[in-house]
């Protein structure tokens, strides 16, 4: 992030906007964004473009041009560092056309399964979203997460999510 910026507005999901209006939400920022002639809001990607809002080009990390696309959100993820964390900032990653502004959702497994048989029922049901899930998460506009870092998933639940005794679970 950009020193300056990060010194003045911040960072989060709330930041100290130097001017401007505030709208709850997709909804509420689209509205003042069509209503303003000039204005410009940052909403949701799938929802920008279900409701063909105009959307931006931005500068990636490595300085070149690139759209919103649900190709260029799986960029990002595919030039962050998993090995440590899950849990990973995906803004400004570098890679080829990685769109800057990326985040993911992500789930939380306990390592220690006091109920093992719906922690194994919990790792199918997740294991076959990976499978199958690609698809509709395209179909409704959010990139799947690249093949590289779900296998890093597996492997991970494989290695630590256990029950009682430590038997793997997957």
């Amino acid at each position: 992030m950009n020193e300056e910026w990060k010194s003045k507005v911040g960072s989060g999901s709330t930041v100290n906007w130097p001017t401007g209006l505030g709208g709850k939400g997709n909804d509420g920022i689209a509205a003042f964004v069509q209503r303003l002639p000039g204005s410009i809001g940052y909403v949701e990607y799938a929802y920008a473009k279900q409701n063909n809002l105009a959307y931006t080009k931005l500068v990636s990390a490595d300085g070149k041009p690139v759209s919103p696309t649900e190709e260029n959100f799986a960029n990002a993820a595919k030039g962050a560092d998993w090995s440590k964390s899950f849990a990973q900032d995906l803004t400004n990653q570098k890679g080829d056309d990685a769109w800057p502004i990326t985040s993911t959702t992500f789930i939380l497994v306990h390592k220690d399964q006091k109920k093992p048989e719906q922690g194994t029922e919990v790792l199918k049901f997740f294991d076959w979203a990976y499978k199958n899930g690609g698809k509709q998460a395209n179909d409704l506009d959010y990139a799947s997460l690249p093949d590289s870092v779900v296998e890093q998933i597996r492997a991970a639940w494989k290695t630590n999510v256990k029950d009682s005794s430590g038997k793997a679970l997957y």
